[in-house]
């Protein structure tokens, strides 16, 4: 088994934290919590999990944000969100770890002729489809009893009355492998970081053609993606281009990215080799906390 493209197997996993709405504390020092789930498509066809709870860890101990089983798959989750924790109140202070407490999940994975198989904590796990052929075992070491811990800015989150999100990539592509001597055997050791970010942490991407540029074999720029890298870390993020305005610009709009670097490059539809661009990609774009970025491409040839 193995990824068509393990480099472009990466997922993220957005957690956004609202937290209050003003500048002072909630009432005896508490903190109104909320959480929204994001994922960024990879090469895995599925990535189903069961998330049994959402705690958050600080000297206090353990605060529950969620115990309500939630069942998603992460890869059907591109550029946008879910909801996954609303309006909790919970004490104001510094929190050690965010934790989830995954109860069981399966992957599946095209194989070298294009087939697929399934790996799966259980082959009696609810999340499965119905009728589903598990072709082996996915082993999730003390993800439904230690948690998975979730790298904090800082190795900390602090919650006071002023509003915080915290942005959770989930890079799919180190995340899952084959499980050391065992054959048909896979093993999930998820790597996921935290960035702090507002929700207008994102990019606009306009892209239109040069004048007297004709597209070969009959392609048109809504057959094309926008596809951001993240520099540090290599997640990638593609956008189909659309043009909901018929003016001749299409658009593509990443939201809720981690600030950062990042290179800007178009996706290619069959039947175009190459295109050049006006200004040429790579394009830097610089994502920062509370400043949505902006940037435009010309095509002014393509073969």
């Amino acid at each position: 088994m193995h990824f068509r493209n393990l480099g472009r197997a990466v997922a993220s996993l957005a957690l956004i934290l609202a937290v209050g709405c003003g500048d002072s504390q909630g009432p005896d020092g508490s903190t109104q919590f909320s959480v929204l789930l994001k994922d960024a498509p990879g090469d895995v066809t599925t990535a189903m999990v069961t998330i049994e709870e959402v705690q958050l860890v600080g000297e206090g101990g353990i605060t529950v944000l969620r115990d309500d089983p939630l069942t998603v798959d992460l890869l059907t989750l591109a550029n946008t969100t879910a909801s996954l924790v609303t309006d909790v109140v919970v004490p104001s202070g510094t929190y050690s770890q965010l934790r989830f407490v995954i109860s069981g999940a399966y992957i599946e994975t095209e194989n070298a002729d294009g087939s697929t198989s399934i790996y799966a904590s259980s082959p009696t796990y609810e999340g499965l489809p119905a009728g589903a052929a598990v072709a082996g075992s996915l082993q999730m070491p003390s993800l439904a009893q230690s948690g998975l811990k979730v790298t904090l800015p800082a190795n900390a989150l602090t919650l006071t009355g002023d509003e915080k999100i915290l942005l959770v990539d989930f890079d799919v592509s180190q995340s899952f492998g084959h499980a050391a001597g065992q054959s048909g055997g896979w093993v999930m050791h998820p790597v996921i970081t935290g960035a702090e970010i507002e929700t207008t942490a994102g990019a606009q991407i306009a892209v239109s053609l040069g004048d007297g540029v004709v597209l070969p074999n009959a392609a048109a720029l809504g057959q094309f993606e926008a596809k951001l890298t993240n520099t540090a870390t290599a997640a990638v993020t593609t956008v189909p281009l659309t043009d909901p305005d018929a003016d001749g610009t299409f658009g593509a709009n990443f939201a809720f990215l981690t600030p950062g670097d990042y290179e800007l490059t178009l996706v290619l539809p069959a039947g175009v080799t190459s295109v050049t661009t006006n200004p040429v990609t790579p394009l830097s774009v610089t994502i920062v906390s509370g400043q949505p970025a902006a940037a435009s491409l010309t095509v002014t040839g393509a073969l």
